[in-house]
């Protein structure tokens, strides 16, 4: 017998007006916006209205459930026992597509619909982001919304390799997914940081493979003994989240990196080497390391034996092989892999790549499953069925729809969110190139190059989190989100209908589920920065906001700001306290910011306010500090440590404090690292050297750095400067004999003598 449910909505917060007037598309609190909304004469009044489901159906009955357990959690609504006007959700087979749903919201009734799982699923999604934006006595405006993904593919990578997350994590952001309509999770398991992922038949994957010693002193604790760092994954902790996602209409990939990307489970299984050095212990260094499988048949043999055990795991359609930065060196210093790639008749060890990933293709295909590797797998031939996941740019994906195969866009920068999303000081730890939220909205994508019929070759999109300097959860929340909502926007909509004002505050709707729910995300795009300058008798204080979302406001009495104070519209000659927030309306973007303007900002700089002088490999890199704990975080281009304060004013100043800090070098470049030099140093430990007006200009300060030498945090450093007076532009280098601590600025200030 199947059972019918009712329930009555009572709302908890918030009034609206039953019969308020038709809003325009971006009033609607909706993320991603649907694919067609028509707007109808009337509203549905929340107040006594019921939730009714066919419970014998599960998918309808677990669409209800999510509908009910969503609102439950924002705040949005209890869910009591009784009667009303009906919310119902219907299975109709009418409505067409895996992913389609029918929402109709008429003065007397709301009606979902769809034919799948899925598409109930997603439209309850967009029921509960109507009915939590609504109040406690409000109404829904009528309407029929016609919906359905632009893409098949909206993917989000979490790299667990760099940086083990646990399981509640992992859990907590599919969850997160699933409330954009977002529907694969690629996860990278393995990598030369670390194998994650436990396998019966090898079990020093684990043993060995899933543990390091990290970089600098993060690598010992107090007693100078050694940190085991690292972790991994059960097989039933595996099923439970793959399930979890499951529930949630979410696919997990796996990523079992081949043949590059090798360290931890070649230190753990020496005889896959293709060098007769192999590593002992996974790699605490972050880039591209030698470290490739060989090409043996018993090599063979040991990755068939993984994916045997991969595949059991997870029933995805798509098995991730990686293929990506492989560099050669060691297979062409490798007489029987040369000899292998002889006796193929390959012309180059890029195509030997090729018939490798060829090889692991075809044992994928005959167990059902398809192969998806990053762009480079396209350097040699591999089998028509491959997908290719482009993120060298566009060209990947073009090059691939073109030959026939398909593809899933995600270049770099763009859709890489291991960079940072603005200028501030206050951002996480990560790449140094900004890819702010206006940016990713406004990533293209259809690339002009491809004919009708190559479009179709394009699955979706996905953004990659990449951890390298994740080190902590925290911060891969923030750097996943709220772009991986904007990914989602960009995945499920037309990309007809992008309008960034429009589409600010969807976002901002979706920023306030997050705080409904308790839900981090980077809110440092959305605080405002001061920029202060002029003279000490005339300063200047330049308000500037990176996520554009909202307007300035501000006050200069040290009170919070409302959504009534003065809106910032150019530059304030003012000294003292002030006090900003950005607002959408009377909704506040954020949270408040308090300056204080005074003669002394013209005098210091933090590193994040200073140029630097290159952009080789700039990045927001944390220190060496504990494991745990929090740890200073430096604005710094690793490949050349130098840094330009514009226009320092020099009057009457004699003295320089300069807070400075200490990093590893851990960083696997190849033969760029012999193009990293520093000035010879006068002492055993070097010192910061300050030059006028460019770096080979006149040294006009020199601190030794002896006193922070014996340390890995943050030394104050102090001494003489001789500019001379006047305004001039300042580089900051270190002289230091070795590259062995890295040293790093962390702010610089001028003062008079004394």
């Amino acid at each position: 017998m199947r059972l019918i449910v009712s329930a009555t909505f009572a709302f908890l917060y918030g009034a609206a007006a039953a019969n308020a007037a038709a809003p325009s598309v971006s009033s609607l609190p909706l993320l991603p916006l649907p694919a067609s909304i028509v707007r109808t004469t009337g509203s549905f009044a929340l107040a006594g209205s019921a939730l009714s489901y066919d419970s014998g159906d599960a998918g309808v009955r677990a669409a209800g459930e999510r509908l009910t357990d969503l609102l439950t959690r924002s705040g949005g609504a209890a869910i009591a026992a009784g009667k009303g006007r009906p919310i119902r959700i219907r299975r109709d087979s009418q409505v067409a597509g895996p992913e389609a749903y029918q929402l109709e919201i008429k003065p007397g009734a709301v009606t979902l619909r769809a034919s799948t799982d899925a598409g109930l699923y997603y439209g309850a999604t967009t029921l509960w982001q109507l009915i939590q934006r609504a109040g406690p006595q409000g109404a829904l405006p009528a309407m029929t919304i016609d919906d359905a993904p632009a893409f098949a593919w909206r993917g989000v990578m979490l790299d667990s390799a760099r940086h083990f997350q646990p399981v509640a994590f992992v859990k907590a952001l599919i969850d997160r997914m699933a409330m954009d309509k977002l529907n694969v999770l690629q996860w990278h398991l393995t990598d030369d940081q670390g194998w994650r992922l436990q396998i019966d038949r090898y079990p020093r994957l684990t043993e060995v493979g899933a543990w390091r010693q990290n970089a600098g002193a993060a690598g010992f604790d107090a007693a100078g003994r050694p940190v085991r760092y690292g972790g991994f994954y059960t097989k039933a902790e595996v099923r439970e989240v793959v399930a979890y996602a499951a529930a949630r209409h979410i696919t997990i990939v796996p990523e079992i990196e081949m043949p590059g990307h090798a360290t931890a489970a070649i230190a753990a299984y020496p005889e896959l080497a293709s060098t007769a050095q192999p590593p002992t212990q996974p790699s605490n260094d972050w880039g591209i390391l030698p470290n490739l499988f060989n090409t043996d048949d018993s090599t063979f043999t040991f990755l068939e034996n993984v994916l045997d055990e991969v595949m059991a795991l997870f029933p995805s359609r798509y098995i991730h092989v990686g293929g990506d930065e492989a560099t050669k060196e060691q297979w062409a210093a490798n007489p029987r892999i040369q000899a292998r790639r002889t006796e193929l008749g390959l012309a180059s060890d890029d195509k030997l790549q090729g018939w490798f990933t060829a090889r692991i293709g075809d044992y994928l295909q005959k167990h059902g499953r398809r192969l998806i590797g990053w762009d480079e797998i396209l350097l040699g031939d591999v089998p028509q069925s491959a997908t290719i996941m482009s993120w060298r740019g566009m060209d990947g994906a073009i090059t691939a729809a073109k030959a026939g195969h398909d593809a899933v866009l995600s270049p770099a920068p763009d859709l890489y969110l291991d960079n940072r999303q603005s200028d501030s000081g206050d951002e996480p730890p990560g790449r140094g190139a900004i890819v702010d939220w206006k940016k990713l909205y406004a990533f293209d994508v259809a690339p002009p190059a491809l004919t009708e019929d190559q479009h179709k070759h394009l699955l979706g999109l996905q953004v990659n989190e990449f951890t390298e300097h994740a080190r902590t959860t925290d911060y891969a929340e923030r750097m996943i989100w709220p772009r991986a909502a904007i990914l989602a926007e960009l995945g499920w909509s037309r990309a007809t209908s992008r309008d960034w004002d429009s589409f600010a505050p969807r976002l901002a709707a979706e920023l306030d589920r997050y705080q409904a729910l308790n839900l981090g995300y980077d809110v440092t795009p959305l605080i405002p920065e001061a920029d202060i300058s002029g003279k000490p008798g005339a300063l200047s204080a330049a308000l500037r906001q990176q996520a554009g979302i909202g307007t300035i406001r501000y006050t200069l009495d040290g009170s919070a700001p409302a959504a009534t104070s003065p809106a910032y519209q150019a530059p304030l000659a003012m000294r003292g306290v002030l006090t900003a927030q950005a607002f959408l309306g009377t909704q506040p973007m954020g949270t408040p910011k308090r300056f204080t303007v005074d003669p002394a900002d013209l005098f210091s700089r933090a590193a994040s306010q200073l140029e630097l002088c290159a952009n080789k490999l700039p990045l927001r890199l944390e220190d060496d500090g504990p494991s745990n704990g929090p740890r200073a975080i430096y604005w710094v281009d690793v490949m050349q440590p130098c840094w330009i304060w514009r226009a320092a004013p020099l009057d009457g100043v004699r003295q320089v404090r300069a807070v400075v800090g200490s990093v590893p070098f851990n960083f696997a470049i190849g033969d760029a690292i012999n193009h990293i030099t520093f000035r010879k140093p006068e002492t055993a430990e070097g010192e910061l050297e300050i030059r006028q007006d460019d770096c080979n200009g006149r040294v006009i300060g020199k601190l030794p750095l002896a006193p922070a030498a014996a340390h890995s945090g943050t030394t104050t450093l102090q001494g003489s400067i001789n500019g001379g007076g006047g305004t001039h532009d300042l580089c900051i280098t270190f002289a230091q004999p070795k590259l062995q601590p890295l040293w790093v600025i962390d702010k610089l200030t001028l003062a008079p003598a004394g």
